[in-house]
């Protein structure tokens, strides 16, 4: 009997190990999923956004992935049925190229991320560029307008505004034209943006017979413009030129007119945001005059609905690059769809999704159209003029300038 009991017991004693034996097994493959990124199968697929979220920029970047976050949601549901869970994943750059990079490499080592929409900063988007191509991670900008961009013989980058060769002659081109500025004082901020748009205004001012008294690059960070507007005022020219962020050229319009100047002052896309009028002071924004590659969706009837949509998600108004990042999303996610389709209904590899994102074409945004050339530009990429001449944000529309009438 008491041999029998022993026996019994070591019997369960080996039922339970093997038992346990598999649990373990169970969970260490449980764990490997977790690790890989994969659920339910695989399924997830994260689309990551990288721009400022703190500092001096998160304005502009907080309503890039505020957009994208709008497109993401409202297509979960779709998504679902076809068997992938899509997630928004937010990264913070700061608007630095070493942070940029250090989410690039996390974002490229992370299976489940598919794409990225990003960056604000150019120089940003030019430092994480080469992680995102050997990691073969698509990327679709709202923002980036640095013209070289698209000239490093990248696949993976694409953009949805126009560029800077677009954007710089434009402002040269209504400044001749239209405001009749026969000199001017060009400052940039030293950023890869700044210097780049500053530099393609310049060249195309020269050609148009405007006259550059001036040529000053500043530190980014810097925030006492006393110096260099004591350079503008002894030059007394008709218009500054300012290639760099809202946050900074509001500070210069501040100290300029504290000087008494009575000039235009010129900028981009950078300096749209409703914080310049804050910085600056509403009185002083009067001869302000920018280009801005980001056109206002309140204009067209998607766009009303996106601006309602996102009014209600967020309570807060949409911003200039609030509907360039809900409209990059869409590239990105009418291409997820395309792409899982063609492969047999299975979530797409990262190489799939790249391919059917720069076969884009036609593809209607709430403000945008995309189509990408073999470059990653959008052929049907606009630049738009605006006045604050009433003081008020959005700034008054002068007119559009398309992409494809500069050359």
């Amino acid at each position: 009997m008491k041999y029998r009991s022993l026996m019994m017991l070591a019997a369960v004693l080996l039922v339970l190990t093997v038992a346990l034996s598999g649990c373990g097994k169970k969970d260490a493959a449980t764990a490997g999923n977790a690790q890989s990124g994969s659920s339910d199968g695989g399924n997830v697929v994260k689309i990551a956004t990288q721009s400022p979220l703190s500092g001096d920029y998160a304005a502009m970047g907080d309503s890039i992935k505020m957009g994208a976050e709008l497109a993401v949601s409202e297509q979960k549901d779709k998504f679902k049925k076809m068997g992938l869970d899509i997630q928004l994943f937010p990264q913070d750059d700061q608007g630095d190229p070493k942070i940029g990079v250090s989410n690039a490499e996390m974002l490229v080592s992370d299976p489940t991320v598919l794409a990225v929409v990003g960056h604000l900063n150019s120089g940003v988007a030019a430092a994480c560029g080469p992680k995102y191509e050997n990691g073969q991670l698509a990327v679709v900008s709202p923002a980036n307008t640095a013209i070289d961009l698209t000239e490093q013989g990248w696949k993976t980058f694409h953009r949805i505004c126009a560029r800077d060769s677009v954007q710089g002659p434009a402002g040269a081109e209504y400044a001749a034209t239209n405001l009749k500025v026969k000199t001017v004082f060009v400052i940039h901020d030293k950023t890869k943006y700044g210097q780049g748009l500053a530099d393609a205004f310049k060249a195309a001012a020269e050609k148009k017979g405007i006259q550059v008294v001036g040529y000053e690059g500043i530190d980014a960070k810097e925030k006492e413009f006393g110096p260099i507007s004591i350079e503008v005022m002894a030059k007394k020219p008709d218009a500054v030129y300012f290639g760099g962020m809202y946050s900074q050229t509001g500070l210069l319009i501040k100290k300029l007119a504290e000087k008494n100047y009575t000039g235009y002052t010129l900028s981009g896309d950078g300096t749209d945001n409703p914080e310049l009028l804050k910085i600056a002071g509403v009185e002083n924004v009067k001869k302000t005059i920018i280009t801005s590659v980001a056109g206002d969706a309140t204009k067209t009837e998607p766009g009303k609905k996106f601006a309602a949509d996102y009014k209600k998600k967020f309570n807060i108004d949409a911003a200039t690059y609030s509907s360039y990042g809900y409209d990059a999303a869409q590239v990105v996610l009418a291409a997820l769809e395309k792409a899982t389709k063609e492969n047999g209904g299975k979530k797409p590899t990262r190489e799939q999704l790249n391919k059917a994102i720069s076969e884009t074409k036609d593809l209607k945004g709430v403000f945008t159209t995309v189509t990408f050339d073999s470059k990653g530009d959008n052929e049907k990429a606009d630049v738009f003029i605006y006045s604050f001449a009433d003081g008020t944000y959005p700034g008054k529309y002068v007119k559009t300038i398309s992409a494809s009438a500069i050359k």
